[in-house]
């Protein structure tokens, strides 16, 4: 019986190392994360130089 213990132990440790899934949802879950950044940083920017123009006709106005 111990021996069979061992044995589904062994087996069951190479199976997990084996298994790519939780590898594979890090990786997106990293990409995802960096979208996210990309996208925030990008519409702050864009926020900011629209807050300008918006300024700048208002001072001309």
């Amino acid at each position: 019986m111990l021996e069979y213990v061992k044995f589904k132990l062994a087996t069951g440790r190479v199976a997990w190392l084996r298994d790519q899934r939780a590898v594979t949802a890090i990786e997106y879950g990293l990409i995802a994360a960096l979208i996210a950044v990309a996208i925030i940083t990008a519409v702050s920017s864009l926020g900011n130089s629209i807050g300008n123009t918006f300024n700048k006709v208002a001072t001309s106005l």
